[in-house]
């Protein structure tokens, strides 16, 4: 069985920067958010059931899902929320389960906004949580979609709270400096996992 770490952290908190670093040390990096996407692409079995339930304006002209329309529907409708949730988080767990369990490197990062609140906590043996000042968090998210700071708040307030995630995390990168100190920060958490994965490897 791989050794996984789950990486998470709030919106604009730097994941991205921090998976992308650890991919480039060689590190098998799953993504929720890409399998969340994968699971409804054309040809596979969930969108053809999402069009047969929601009819097939929940489809783009060139057949992929209308998603948009989608989040539309789904958040004025409870029901229509918990229908497509029960669908869906199978089939994405699935599609997180083969990527973990077909990592070619020493250990597995599994990067999920939403590792604590969904439960994808359990398919790890460590949680690495990239944390940053709320000020920070919000300023940067801000300058990087164009979004406005009331739409950013909310986001944020969907998400666990910063004190949540800390309370899961085995381990912790503060993403307040430079890239290069960011880079840093993961090559010493890259040997601690290459060894703890050696460790668990030999037990």
């Amino acid at each position: 069985m791989t050794y996984v770490v789950g990486l998470t952290g709030g919106i604009g908190s730097g994941k991205t920067a921090v998976s992308d670093r650890f991919k480039a040390l060689g590190i098998t990096v799953v993504d929720a958010d890409v399998a969340s996407r994968v699971v409804v692409e054309p040809g596979r079995p969930a969108l053809q059931l999402i069009a047969e339930h929601f009819g097939a304006d929940i489809l783009l002209a060139d057949g992929q899902l209308n998603r948009a329309e989608l989040r539309k529907r789904i958040f004025q409708d409870e029901s229509e929320r918990l229908w497509l949730e029960g669908l869906l988080h199978p089939l994405i767990r699935q599609e997180i389960m083969d990527g973990l369990n077909n990592a070619s490197s020493p250990y597995a990062l599994l990067v999920s906004p939403l590792l604590i609140e969904s439960g994808q906590s359990k398919f790890t043996k460590r949680v690495l949580v990239v944390d940053v000042p709320e000020e920070l968090q919000l300023s940067r998210t801000v300058a990087r979609d164009n979004n406005s700071a009331e739409q950013v708040k909310a986001i944020m307030s969907a998400q666990a709270s910063r004190e949540q995630r800390l309370q899961h995390a085995d381990d912790v990168i503060v993403n307040d400096g430079s890239l290069e100190q960011l880079h840093q920060k993961v090559q010493e958490q890259h040997e601690k996992y290459l060894s703890l994965a050696a460790e668990a490897n030999d037990a």
